[in-house]
């Protein structure tokens, strides 16, 4: 067999068994890695793409990925309200507050190499002062995409965060 032909086989077979688990479609965006990440930790993995990507012991779950050296968690489109005050009651329960635990793993080629929990009061008490920034500057310029996005570093994640794997 060559490895094209290897290759499709693992590809549906993939795909079959995620179809029958109603997990979805494992190639779309970073679906595997949760899929992964969610049986590593004992999770139940979400049935739909948006909102929680997994279910832990204490409800709703967020999970970030990296295959850099460093671990990190990205919250990349985070949709713009009209003044500040919406912004941060949006972000505290509707996104990033909604989910009791965040996960921040980092993967070595295919297998996750450290894995990260955070809540979600030590999430935003990070994300906010970001995301505020970012909002302020954004009311005085104008973006093709004026989405908001941060970045939770390695230090942060270690000072806040607690190792799980």
């Amino acid at each position: 067999m060559s490895p094209e032909e290897k290759y499709r086989l693992l590809y549906e077979g993939m795909y079959e068994l995620c179809s029958q688990q109603g997990w979805g479609d494992p190639f779309s965006y970073a679906r595997s890695r949760e899929i992964y990440m969610a049986g590593l930790l004992g999770h139940t993995i979400s049935e739909t793409y948006s909102g929680e990507d997994a279910k832990d012991q204490d409800g709703g779950a967020e999970y970030k990925s990296t295959i850099g050296k460093n671990i990190t968690g990205t919250y990349n489109g985070i949709s713009v309200q009209d003044t500040w005050d919406e912004q941060e009651r949006y972000l505290k329960e509707d996104k990033i507050g909604k989910y009791p635990n965040h996960y921040f793993a980092r993967y070595d080629g295919s297998k996750i190499v450290e894995v990260w929990r955070m809540n979600c009061e030590d999430v935003l008490s990070v994300i906010l002062p970001k995301v505020k920034k970012q909002f302020e500057k954004n009311q005085t310029t104008t973006k093709k995409d004026p989405r908001l996005g941060a970045t939770i570093s390695k230090k942060e994640i270690q000072t806040h965060g607690t190792r799980i794997v």
